[in-house]
């Protein structure tokens, strides 16, 4: 209310850990934020304490891959895989997928083959101080290939 921003341009990251620490009230107080329209995604999923029951309870918008599956998806099938695997979980539950830690144009491409719906990390920018995050993002985003 504070900063007028509306509610809907919010997502509220949290991590497996502090979602797991006490379940039952964790899910009320996350459905008491969504009332208000905040989004809300689950960060690093699959390095903690991933559970498929809380998971479909979670009143959840987003799932974001965790950066050690994304750093070597183009050189480790395995990493790949569980990519893969998160993001066909998530678009089953109706919910997006970011890739963290996005470096390189061949992440980028592999994780758009995959549909992958968002990515972060350093090939779209590095940390921006706030003097610097309106020109930032005044800038066209989209990727050059090639």
């Amino acid at each position: 209310k504070k900063t007028g921003i509306e509610p809907s341009h919010l997502e509220l990251e949290l991590t497996e850990s502090i979602i797991m620490d006490d379940v039952e009230k964790t899910i009320d107080l996350l459905r008491e934020i969504i009332s208000m329209g905040i989004k809300l995604a689950i960060d690093d999923f699959g390095t903690g304490y991933s559970s498929m029951e809380y998971l479909k309870k979670m009143p959840l918008s987003c799932l974001k891959i965790a950066m050690p599956f994304v750093h070597d998806i183009c050189v480790n099938k395995d990493d790949k895989a569980i990519s893969i695997a998160i993001i066909k979980l998530a678009h089953s539950l109706g919910l997006n997928v970011i890739a963290e830690g996005v470096e390189d144009k061949k992440q980028y491409e592999l994780l758009e083959s995959l549909q992958c719906d968002i990515i972060q990390g350093y090939l779209v920018s590095k940390p921006q101080p706030v003097n610097e995050i309106e020109g930032f993002l005044k800038e066209d985003w989209t990727i050059k290939r090639g």
